[in-house]
């Protein structure tokens, strides 16, 4: 156990030091890898929502998506399974989004614009610490999605093709698909820089089982600090990168891609930790999950795209400048409906 400890502190520190260079070799600011963000770029790049500004086949979804795949052969990982809450989990996975996108951030990026100096991140820490603290009431009453059971194994490998397709469009570039030329989405790391980046962090994802939710929900669950052990090294690597390359600007006010709108931004999270807890892992680990053959987490995966689509073709998704017209509305629909699921799949009812 020991050595698993420090390997997971290792990969931690590992990806905080590749994240944080990503912003150097060109990705946003304090968004070297976010994988909500990127998902929703993503979204974009295929057609589904047409904010301009956020429109680019990411390199290191497709990367962490292939390395946990390949990790998950090599160590005999890969199982196809499936049917536990389909319909449950795509729900949680739109609404996880929704929340993710009006904080501007996954809580792997939350971590990245604390150990950048944005303050904004202390507060959607909490948001997310409550509502992990929510998902584990609901956990104590015996909130369950069902058991998964094994499925064919084609099934398992609609996920790693997938992501062979979105680079054969990331590089083809066919008309079809659309590209940022200004904005966040213009802004990116080469290519090959972001998938070996992206190939580097799904194999320690897949191998340590690291999640940015769950590594919250385990420390006030059980006060297992393993998963916690490797986002507190992942804010270490990447606050030591950017204290090196002189990128941490200390304060709430002139963050890049941030709103200091402290309530929603912590709302929003709370919303993120909720959703997360009842799925069982973050963005990051639901891709790991799918790459080792788990549909139910390709589902999850869909009901992030769907988010990050109706988040943007309906004026959800927040800026810079704020929230939206319907941020607000969102956040609070998901976090009644969220609640809602957690009550009624729970066995006490």
């Amino acid at each position: 156990m020991k050595k698993l400890r420090i390997f997971m502190v290792v990969a931690g520190l590992i990806f905080g030091v590749l994240a944080a260079l990503l912003t150097v070799f060109g990705n946003p600011a304090n968004m070297g890898l976010c994988a909500a963000c990127f998902y929703r770029d993503i979204v974009g790049a295929l057609g589904f929502h047409r904010a301009e500004a956020v429109q680019y086949i990411r390199p290191e979804i497709i990367g962490i998506g292939l390395g946990a795949f390949i990790s998950a052969l090599i160590f005999k990982d890969f199982r196809t399974r499936g049917g536990s809450g389909t319909l449950i989990r795509f729900v949680l996975g739109m609404f996880f989004m929704v929340g993710a996108l009006v904080f501007l951030g996954c809580p792997v990026r939350a971590v990245l614009r604390l150990a950048g100096g944005d303050l904004n991140g202390i507060t959607a820490i909490l948001g997310i610490i409550a509502g992990v603290l929510i998902g584990i009431y609901f956990l104590k009453r015996g909130f369950n999605l069902g058991r998964a059971t094994a499925v064919k194994k084609v099934a398992g490998w609609i996920m790693p093709l997938g992501m062979l397709l979105l680079l054969v469009f990331l590089l083809a570039k066919p008309t079809f698909i659309f590209f940022t030329e200004k904005g966040p989405g213009a802004m990116h790391a080469a290519v090959i820089i972001s998938l070996v980046v992206g190939l580097i962090v799904g194999v320690l994802a897949q191998r340590t089982r690291m999640c940015f939710v769950g590594g919250w929900r385990d420390l006030f669950l059980v006060k297992d600090t393993y998963l916690f052990s490797g986002i507190a090294a992942f804010f270490v690597g990447a606050l030591i990168v950017n204290l090196f390359t002189h990128n941490v600007h200390i304060g709430f006010v002139d963050q890049p891609i941030a709103h200091t709108m402290h309530i929603w931004n912590f709302l929003s999270m709370l919303l993120v930790g909720l959703s997360g807890t009842l799925l069982g892992g973050c963005p990051l680990r639901q891709t790991v999950l799918a790459a080792e053959g788990d549909t139910d987490a390709v589902v999850t995966i869909l009901g992030l795209a769907a988010g990050a689509a109706i988040c943007h073709n309906f004026n959800i998704a927040a800026s810079a400048k704020g929230l939206a017209t319907f941020s607000a509305t969102a956040v609070i629909a998901g976090l009644i409906i969220t609640c809602l699921i957690g009550f009624f799949m729970s066995r006490e009812n």
